[in-house]
């Protein structure tokens, strides 16, 4: 009966040929650089060693040629006449029986051979190259989100957090994709978000955490109606029109400060385009939200009478020294020009940055009363400054004999204005 062929008993030796193919592999398929994972093996096989060998420090590295095919380990050693530390020296009489010329003092490097690794040695090394392919992923996707930061992506939801109602999205760019994490402050109030929806969002910010990158995006941020007005207006993207401001409140109210750096060119139009279609587009990305698009100026009076459209506006009086105007609107159109709440009014704050005040045209005079009363005010004060006296030389005595002056009868009081009625300035910064 014939002995049935016995199967070649498996080598621990490192097949080159092989573990180079591996590497060109990992890279075809995951995208990560061939040098970066020999860097992350050489380590690996190295801490793997280390491990397994006590005393062995820095003396250890690891030669992989692609051109030969060939993975080999090295340790550096010093020849000595008598060994103290076998991890980093070797005795004269064994380096000559390879290198006849060796002399004491010398440094000469032995080969390794993979074989010689223990269990644990070699498992250890697996995990190092596992993790480091897995870092290796994780910083290109990073590197790659980062650069998308202030950007806008589509992403599909994957999962809604019962507790809080925090939502996570699968976001895809070039090819890979991640995670990404919809914060409950970050979604508009108004809208209903469900598992498999894609949505566009804004990406805020890219973190590095332990379990890879961490992708932060908004679906309120301002930035987000400025990338979707990109996106449809073709003047904006080339740059003939530009978006000076923005100012939103989320899920209700929108306003847009357009300005074109070519007359021919209406930037209000561009942007509303043929018969409202781009910014409806724009609106139903947004939930119906509202959108007020005006012309910017580098004229605060005209920028600040265009942010509180649709109101008309009788006069803007800037006042000097401060970031704060007085506006002066009709009497029909005060409620309009402060908005429900307040909301136009805020809005038109933050578009310009400037602290308005709103009064109707019949109440304007109430401005005259407020500056001629701190008028009055700073007259009381000045005089109302206290007189210091020179003090008196330590040296000299003071003239007793010398009759002391009649006092002077104390000045009266101005009198105080009466404080007229005053609504307070509506601020920009105020929610």
């Amino acid at each position: 009966m014939a002995k049935k062929a016995s199967k070649p008993a498996k080598s621990n030796e490192l097949d080159g040929k092989e573990f180079f193919t591996a590497i060109e592999l990992i890279e075809k398929e995951k995208g990560i650089p061939k040098n970066y994972m020999l860097e992350k093996i050489t380590q690996a096989l190295i801490s793997a060693y280390k491990r397994d060998h006590e005393g062995i420090s820095d003396n250890v590295f690891v030669e992989a040629n692609e051109i030969t095919q060939t993975v080999r380990m090295f340790v550096k050693k010093e020849i000595v006449e008598e060994v103290t530390n076998p991890s980093t020296e070797i005795a004269l009489d064994e380096a000559r029986k390879s290198l006849p010329a060796a002399q004491t003092g010398d440094v000469v490097r032995i080969e390794i051979k993979p074989r010689n690794f223990g269990r644990i040695a070699a498992q250890t090394a697996r995990q190092v190259i596992i993790q480091g392919m897995r870092e290796a992923e994780h910083n290109m996707i990073y590197d790659l989100f980062s650069s998308k930061e202030h950007e806008m992506l589509v992403g599909t939801v994957t999962r809604i957090d019962p507790r809080n109602g925090a939502v996570s999205l699968r976001i895809t760019s070039n090819g890979e994709s991640t995670d990404a994490y919809l914060a409950p402050s970050e979604q508009v109030r108004s809208e209903v978000i469900r598992e498999g929806d894609r949505l566009k969002v804004y990406v805020v910010e890219v973190r590095r955490s332990s379990r890879g990158p961490q992708v932060l995006i908004s679906r309120t941020h301002p930035g987000l109606v400025k990338r979707l007005f990109e996106l449809e207006v073709p003047e904006i993207y080339d740059g003939t029109v530009e978006i000076r401001s923005i100012a939103r409140e989320a899920g209700s109210r929108t306003k847009l400060a357009v300005w074109s750096a070519d007359e021919n060119v209406d930037p209000i139009g561009a942007c509303v385009g043929p018969k409202g279609a781009r910014v409806n587009n724009v609106v139903a990305e947004l939930g119906s939200e509202k959108i007020d698009i005006i012309k910017y100026s580098d004229d605060p009076a005209a920028f600040v009478a265009a942010a509180l459209s649709p109101a008309d506006v009788l006069s803007v009086q800037p006042l000097e020294g401060s970031k704060s105007c007085r506006v002066a609107v009709p009497d029909d159109q005060l409620s309009l020009a402060i908005g429900k709440e307040g909301q136009n009014a805020r809005l038109a704050a933050k578009l310009t940055g400037y602290k308005i005040d709103i009064k109707a045209e019949s109440a304007v005079h109430e401005w005259e009363e407020e500056d001629a009363a701190a008028l009055a005010q700073q007259a009381a004060l000045a005089q109302e400054a206290p007189y210091e006296a020179a003090p008196l030389d330590d040296e000299e005595e003071p003239l007793d004999d010398i009759p002391a002056a009649d006092p002077q009868p104390e000045a009266a009081a101005p009198a105080e204005a009466e404080d007229p009625a005053d609504p307070q300035p509506l601020e920009g910064g105020e929610g």
